[in-house]
This record gives structure tokens, sequence and C-alpha cells, in this order.
């Protein structure tokens, strides 16, 4: 057995600390690895140290310190600087505000029977904001909308794109006025289409919808239910609601009231019922009664219409006229348009060419030639007047328009076979020298009207022409007492008649009796203006004269004889000025006169222009259509046959008497 080993000796040293070098308890960090000392002839490696942390946090810190201070600064802007002008724009964007379109008056004939009237419509409009892709979730909204548009308005496809493709506006007309089936189709494919989309949501599709933002606004369209009936005075009303010709455009304040707007919430180019709105309600515009009788612009129309086509003359016109009012009751011209389509009328048949064509008169002037030497009492009736068959004048020969052996007439008779010569040679007796006598007839011609717009203020109408004495040529101061060399419209000529008829007091021509505003009060137009152009007893010689122009065998204008009622009228055919060259072509026949002679009412005037057909003499074309509708006017008005035979002065005399 060994021996045991003896045990080992601690030996005494520093006492080594317990739980950490400092004697804490916890424990110490650990010492440094001893760095290998580095092999003889070798340099000591360089050590690696990581940077410090804190300067990277601090950068972050102040970068999102700026960003958090950006989206301070932006709130503020928004909520506190620029709150009311976010919203307003907000409100902008979410609230559609439109027009209200007044409920245009209508305009009626004397007896209420309406002319123009107006009827439910709609504008058809859109949102081009609610066609661009984010909102139709459709990349080509504009052209898909427009192709199934197009064909119901009947516009233009590329036309109805252009307005669909305009995302910075938010309101667009596409079709002004359309009738409620129009408006009823685009409803109905609204419908289909909303469907589609809300089925193709559930699906997780997107929802598209290119007819979202079609929508349409309430209005009127203006209708003419007699078709072409009166047009020329009526006028017609243009796609913006604003009269464009006529009466329409003459009275288009009147007629046109107030417009009213409404505003309201849209989503989706819905209507928000919840969301509030405002309306300023429409007031709507005056209804216009006119002068004109319905029944007798018919005939009057009817017959000119007829005529026309018959000659084949350019145009003609007819005129119908209280006597003792100065009302007009009839303003026809033919060819005429209906305003319902004017699509379909020709640049030739717009208008109203019984004021706005102006052209020479020729015999039916010579009653104001008349009127003068008898009211200067230069003549009378029964004054001799021996007429050759050429007269030298100034630089010409005048004739009348049939060559005859030299007539041996009164004044009566100079009239009544409406000699040219035998006018010149008593308006000659209206002064001491032609140019005194110049001036007294212009002097009556101005009285009459000449020269002058009617009064009526129509949009259009021709004064016509009429040259101061100073100015007539050497052949004008032998012309004009016979009707070339001056000129006027429709209107006036009848005015002249009328002004025979009333006892020599022109009464200044009317067309509206009078309006009814939106309270349902009647307000009558002014009253004419008046003024004597000769006395009673030259107006009551005339009419006696103007009675042997019908009923004597050897007047011109027997074929407007009426049976029962005595007849006072003048036929007129004149040389013509071509309007396009400004040259003498072709020729203007008339015919002018009034009944009853002995107690006159009504007064009628007929002129057509250019009867290239049959005969060009008025005597012969309008004679006729003065018989047709004057009958019919005095049947309409109920006026009493004459009760009195006519006086039948001689028309000519025997030499040597």
């Amino acid at each position: 057995m060994p021996p045991k080993e003896p045990p080992r000796r601690r030996v005494p040293g520093p006492a080594r600390p317990r739980n950490g070098a400092n004697g804490s308890g916890r424990p110490g960090a650990r010492p440094p690895a001893r760095r290998p000392r580095p092999a003889p002839g070798r340099s000591t490696p360089r050590s690696l140290r990581l940077g410090s942390p804190r300067p990277r946090l601090r950068l972050v810190s102040l970068g999102l310190t700026l960003v958090m201070l950006a989206f301070v600064a932006r709130l503020l802007q928004v909520q506190a600087v620029d709150a009311s002008a976010y919203a307003a724009k907000a409100e902008k964007n979410r609230y559609l505000e439109y027009t209200v379109a007044a409920e245009r008056g209508e305009i009626t004939d004397r007896k209420g029977v309406a002319l123009a009237t107006s009827v439910d419509a709609h504008n058809i409009t859109a949102d081009p904001k609610l066609f661009t892709p984010e909102d139709s979730k459709a990349p080509d909204a504009p052209q898909q909308a427009a192709a199934l548009l197009a064909p119901i308005l009947g516009k233009d496809v590329d036309e109805l794109v252009k307005k669909l493709s305009a995302p910075k506006s938010r309101y667009t007309v596409l079709a002004y006025r359309q009738t409620p089936q129009v408006w009823k189709q685009i409803k109905d494919l609204k419908s289909v289409f909303a469907e589609k989309a809300s089925e193709d949501r559930l699906k997780g599709g997107p929802g598209a919808n290119v007819l979202a933002g079609v929508l349409q606004e309430p209005t009127t369209k203006r209708v003419y239910p007699n078709g072409d009936l009166a047009a020329g005075i009526l006028g017609f009303v243009s796609d913006n609601g604003k009269g464009g010709g006529g009466l329409e455009s003459q009275l288009n304040k009147e007629l046109a009231g107030e417009d009213g707007k409404i505003r309201y919430a849209q989503s989706g180019g819905r209507r928000v019922p919840t969301a509030g709105g405002s309306e300023t309600p429409a007031v709507p515009g005056s209804d216009i009664e006119l002068t004109i009788d319905r029944d007798i612009q018919w005939a009057a129309q009817k017959a000119i219409s007829d005529q026309v086509t018959k000659s084949k003359a350019d145009r003609g016109y007819v005129i119908v006229q209280n006597t003792r009012t100065g009302e007009l009751l009839a303003m026809a011209n033919a060819p005429g348009y209906d305003p319902n389509d004017l699509s379909q009328a020709t640049s030739a048949s717009l208008g109203n060419a019984a004021l706005q064509d102006v052209y020479e008169p020729g015999s039916t002037s010579k009653v104001m030639s008349m009127a003068a030497v008898l009211e200067e009492k230069a003549a009378t009736p029964g004054t001799h007047v021996t007429v050759p068959n050429r007269l030298h004048r100034g630089d010409r020969l005048f004739k009348d328009d049939v060559d005859h052996p030299t007539w041996y007439l009164t004044l009566n008779g100079v009239l009544a076979k409406s000699s040219n010569i035998g006018t010149i040679l008593a308006t000659g007796q209206l002064g001491k020298t032609q140019a005194e006598s110049n001036q007294v007839l212009y002097s009556y011609l101005r009285k009459f009207g000449l020269g002058s717009t009617t009064g009526l203020g129509y949009p259009g109408e021709s004064p016509g022409l009429l040259a101061h004495p100073k100015d007539w040529s050497t052949s004008q101061q032998y012309t004009i007492p016979f009707g070339q060399g001056l000129s006027l419209n429709a209107v006036q000529a009848a005015s002249v008649y009328s002004t025979i008829a009333n006892g020599g007091v022109r009464i200044a021509p009317t067309l509206v009796r009078g309006a009814k505003g939106a309270d349902g009060r009647f307000t009558a137009a002014e009253a004419p203006e008046e003024n004597r152009v000769v006395s009673e007893k030259t107006a009551k010689t005339l009419a006696a004269m103007l009675e042997s122009v019908v009923d004597d065998e050897e007047g011109t204008g027997t074929k407007a004889a009426i049976p029962g009622y005595r007849v006072a009228g003048k036929t007129g055919t004149a040389n013509r000025v071509d309007p396009v060259r400004g040259v003498y072509k072709g020729y203007t026949a008339s015919f002018a006169g009034f009944a009853p002679a002995d107690n006159p009412q009504v007064t009628v005037y007929c002129a057509i222009q250019n009867p290239t057909k049959g005969s060009y003499f008025g005597g012969q074309i309008c004679g006729p259509i003065f018989k047709q509708v004057m009958e019919f006017a005095l049947k309409t008005l109920q006026t009493p046959p004459s009760g009195s035979e006519p006086p039948r002065l001689p028309v000519s005399f025997k030499p040597g008497e």
C-alpha cells in the first residue's frame, strides 16, 4: 500500500473578490483577452470599432418631426386658413344648379285662338366629370354614350363626344327642347345600364355605367298649332329659346318672362333628396293678343297662295284692315313656311314680305294724286281731261298701258280707266310750275305715310323710298304721280285706302290689341296715332270715284265687284325692279279697295310679284283675290249689305260739250 501524499499547503495571498471585483455582489466585468504578442518583425494590426448609434437616431427623429410638422401645417391650412375655400369647392362639386325656363306666353288672335303656344319639353344635359374613367369606370365612356344617344337626339356622334369629354366642366347641353318621348327613351336606357352596373359590382366587377351622367332639365317647346298660318307675322323661336323673327323677336321680352333656378345635391348623377337645395320659381311670360282674325287670315293666305302658284309668280301678299280702327285683320304672304320645322324653310320665304318688301306700286298710287288734286281744288270729278295717245314731257314720251285714240275723259274717268297721261295732266295743275306741283304732291304722299315706317315697329320693316322733290329726276317728276319712281310696302299701300275709307283720317296700322300678364290682367295696347290727311268731303268724293273703277263697264276693276255690296277700288300694274339685277323686269300686279263703299268697314289690298304665267294685269289676277277675301271678311264680320246704289259718276265727255 503506497504511502499517502501529504496535503498541499495553501499559500496565503490576496483574497479573491466574490460576486464582482468590488464585492458588490454583481458579477464583474470579464477581463479583456490578452492580445498575443506579434512575432518579431511584424506590425501590430489595427482594431475595428463600431460607430455610435446616437447621431442616426437624432437624424431619424428630426425627419419624423419635420414630416409631422408638414402634416400639422397642411391640416391647419385645410381646416383653418382655407377652410371656406375648400368647403365652397366641395359644395360646388356636390351641388348642381340649372335654369328653369319660364313658360313662354301665348300669341292668340283677336278671339283668343292660340296661334303660338308652348308644350312641355326637356333639355338633355350631362355632367362631363361623370364620364371620366375614374367616375364612369369605363375608359371610353364618352364614345359609348355618344353612340347610344346620337340616334335618339338626332345629333352627330363626334359632336356629342366633344361635349362629354370636358372633365373640367360640370354641365353641358346635349340637345335643347326634346319631347317627353325622347327623354323617356333615354331614361329607359339609363335604367338598363344602371341595373347592369349594379349586377357587375355584386360579382366583383367595376360596375361601369356610361349613362350615369346624362341628365335633363324641364323646359318648354314652342309650337304653332296652325302650321304655316300667319308664320310671317309670328316668326319663330330659336334653339336658345329666344325669338328669332317676327313678333316672337319683337315682343321677346314680354313673351319670355323671367327664368327661375333650381339647386340640388347630386351623387353619381342622381339627385339626393335629403341633402337640401333651393329653388327660385320662374315667372311666366305675358300672353299677347293680336288684332288678326284667324279665319280671315286663313282665307287671305289660301287665296294668295293659290294665285301665286297659278301665276308662277315670285311671291304675293294680302292685307286686310279694319278701316275704322286701323287694326290689321290679316297679313298673308306666299310662299310661306312652317315655323314648327324650319329645316324645310327657304331664305326667300322666311320673314314678313308684306312689310319687308318694297316695290313700285303703280296705278294704285294714283288715288293719292287724285286726293291732292281734289283737296287743292285743282279739279273736280267732272273736270274734262283730253288724253292723247302719247304725251311728251321732259326727255320722255309717256303712254298708257294700251294704245288708244284720244280719250275725252272726266277726272273720274282718268281714275276709272287708270290713265297715266291723264294723271300727269291733272297733277300738273297742283302748282304754277312743275316744281311747285312736285312739292305739293310730295307733301300729300308724306301725309299718307310714304317714306316712313307704318308704326308697327316690326323687325326688318322698310319705310320704302320717296326722294325729296329737289332730287326727283326729269322723268320722276312725271312718273311719281302714277306710281313709278317711288316705293312702298304692302301695309303702307293698304293704309292709304283705309285713310280714304275713314273719311280722310289716317290711323296708324296696329297688330297687337294688348297683353295679359302673369297676374291674369289684360292691358290694352296704346291707341294708334291719328292724322287728318284730306277733308271728309274729299274722301267721300274720292270713294265715289273709286266705285267707278269697279262698277262702271269702262272701269279696270270689274272683276272685284261683289253682289249686294258697293265696292270702291283701284287696279295697279307696275313695271317691276328686279331685286337682283336692279333693272326693270316683269310686273307687279295689284288691287286695293274697301267695302261697303257707302259705309266702309274693311280694306283689302293684294299684290303679286312677277307673275309669269297668264295675265299680269292687276285687275285680272288681283281683282278676283280681292273679291274672294273681301266676301269672306264681310261675312265673318257680319257686315250688312249696302242699302243704296252707287253714284255712277260720268267717265267721259263728248268733245264740244
